[in-house]
């Protein structure tokens, strides 16, 4: 059983920062990749960016050169940053991942951009 706990997020201004955290309860080094996803009011999750073991890193377009998604070993996290932030990317963000086959996700987080 894998625990997955994001943290971060809140109100933020368009144009300010903000950064996640996603804590997981073992060492992250066991996962292939971790993953960020975002739900926005009325539409479909997302993903957002991912980081692999070895620290390949992916974005959706419309957070590319904003966004940037890291992993942290030693301590077990996963982190993404989040620059020039724009209203369209208010959503609850997940932290996702899967281990031996069987899929984990946060409980979620709330990011609110306002204009």
């Amino acid at each position: 059983q894998v625990q997955l706990v994001e943290s971060g997020g809140g109100l933020v201004q368009a144009g300010g920062s903000s950064r996640l955290s996603c804590a997981a309860s073992i060492s992250i080094d066991y996962f292939d990749a971790m993953d960020w996803y975002r739900q926005a009011p009325g539409k479909q999750r997302e993903l957002v960016a991912t980081i692999t073991r070895g620290g390949r890193t992916n974005y959706i377009d419309s957070v590319k050169g904003r966004f940037t998604i890291s992993r942290d070993s030693a301590k077990n996290t996963m982190n993404l940053q989040m620059n020039s932030l724009k209203a369209d990317d208010t959503a609850v963000f997940y932290c996702r991942t899967t281990w031996l086959n069987v899929e984990y996700w946060g409980q979620g987080t709330q990011v609110t951009v306002s204009s």
